[in-house]
């Protein structure tokens, strides 16, 4: 059986071993929030949590890097806009 958690409502398949992130490139998502202020659309950028640009809601708790949480069966990833919600 294959495992799975959603983003943005879209079911996401992952391996054992991947990172948010990872799962989510392998599905073709690129832009995973955007920026505060200017609003542009940031993804992954270095992959080890040095960066911050790699930012999404998971399971309600804003601001957690992609790159660096482990894909879990059926957490809820949700794109960030900005700050993200508290």
């Amino acid at each position: 059986m294959a495992k799975s958690f959603s983003f943005n409502g879209d079911g996401i398949n992952f391996q054992s071993g991947d990172s948010v992130a990872a799962a989510l490139i392998r599905s073709g998502y690129r832009a995973l929030r955007r920026t505060r202020f200017a609003g542009q659309e940031r993804s992954i950028f270095c992959g080890i949590g040095q960066c911050f640009d790699c930012l999404v809601i998971i399971d309600g708790k804003a601001n957690q890097r992609a790159c660096l949480v482990p894909a879990k069966q059926g957490m809820q990833v949700e794109f960030q806009e900005g700050a993200g919600k508290a």
